[in-house]
């Protein structure tokens, strides 16, 4: 008979080869691109999870950190000819060195004001970033040279190219929350999550650790936004540091599970899926429908299920395994 450690891998394999055969099964371009579209903010939310989940720091300002890593890889792509591979590293420390005095200023506040802070930061470098029109292309932005098949330059002539992509920054992204969740600093975020307060009584260096995780958080949304503009082949301000990038990294983190290693992924697949059909049923006939159904999720998942859509799946495996009589 399995152990429950083992069934866990055996379903983290199956899936795997689930995933890696899906765009090689799928002949649509639209049900790749809303794969891509679901890894991608999977991702987003994994990086947004690990500050706003773990350390419950709601930020909403995460757009700056995609808008930078964005801007890094696309100016030294256009000006400079380096490769996206290169300006993705280069942006995410980019993104890094930025959170260092963004998070000085704002870990000074708590609750809605440090959320609020966090909206102004991002907000602030949009407004930089359209005043650069020498530097950055300003408010009309710039198209991505097309080179064709250039995998080096991170251009492909297939979706299924991005779809691994963004898959294996999925996988990292996953990995590294898995290496915290179980670290030192897992348990010391989870405290100052719960009580920082108390957790600073105890010991916990509570600034040191909310700015670590910063770091990490920063890098990873830095290379959500390398990837979407290399996929979209353009850039503007208002594209990369939009504030529904901030809003859907926490929509998705909060319905699936804050806190929690799967949640986020959980949590894109429901949304990203509703809106994709409901897109693809009703077009623009219905305007707004698309928002409505977010919010009536949310408000549900807040008021039936705190926990999200991970703790409702928790419930169930708990109530069928203590109801399965035991073998003797």
């Amino acid at each position: 008979m399995l152990t429950s450690g083992k069934m866990k891998w055996l379903w983290l394999a199956l899936a795997a080869v689930v995933l890696i055969a899906l765009p090689q099964l799928i002949t649509s371009s639209f049900a790749v691109d809303i794969l891509i579209r679901i890894l991608l903010f999977s991702f987003i939310g994994v990086a947004w999870n690990l500050m706003g989940g773990y350390a419950k720091q709601l930020s909403l300002g995460h757009s700056a950190y995609f808008g930078l890593g964005a801007y890094t890889s696309t100016i030294m792509q256009v000006n400079y000819g380096i490769s996206p591979w290169i300006g993705m590293i280069a942006g995410g420390v980019v993104a890094m060195l930025a959170s260092l005095p963004i998070g000085w200023l704002c870990f000074r506040l708590r609750g809605p004001y440090f959320t609020i802070a966090t909206i102004a930061t991002a907000q602030v470098l949009m407004l930089i970033f359209l005043k650069f029109r020498d530097f950055a292309w300003g408010a009309e932005g710039t198209t991505i040279p097309n080179l064709g098949s250039a995998p080096l330059m991170m251009q492909f002539e297939d979706k299924a190219s991005y779809y691994y992509v963004i898959l294996g920054l999925l996988v990292v992204g996953l990995w590294v929350t898995h290496l915290i969740e179980r670290s030192w600093m897992g348990y010391y975020l989870v405290a100052i999550g719960e009580d920082e307060d108390a957790a600073e009584a105890i010991g916990v260096n509570a600034p040191k650790i909310k700015r670590d995780i910063y770091l990490i958080s920063a890098f990873l949304t830095a290379l959500a936004g390398t990837f979407y503009t290399q996929y979209i082949y353009f850039i503007d301000p208002a594209t990369a540091f939009s504030f529904s990038v901030s809003i859907e990294a926490a929509l998705v983190s909060i319905v699936g599970g804050i806190g929690t290693l799967w949640g986020p992924v959980i949590g894109t697949v429901l949304l990203e899926t509703t809106s994709a059909l409901l897109q693809s049923w009703l077009g623009s006939s219905v305007g707004g429908i698309q928002l409505t159904v977010y919010s009536v999720i949310l408000i549900a998942v807040i008021l039936w299920r705190p926990t999200g859509l991970i703790g409702v799946a928790r419930e169930a495996y708990q109530r069928y395994f203590r109801r399965k009589p035991a073998r003797v």
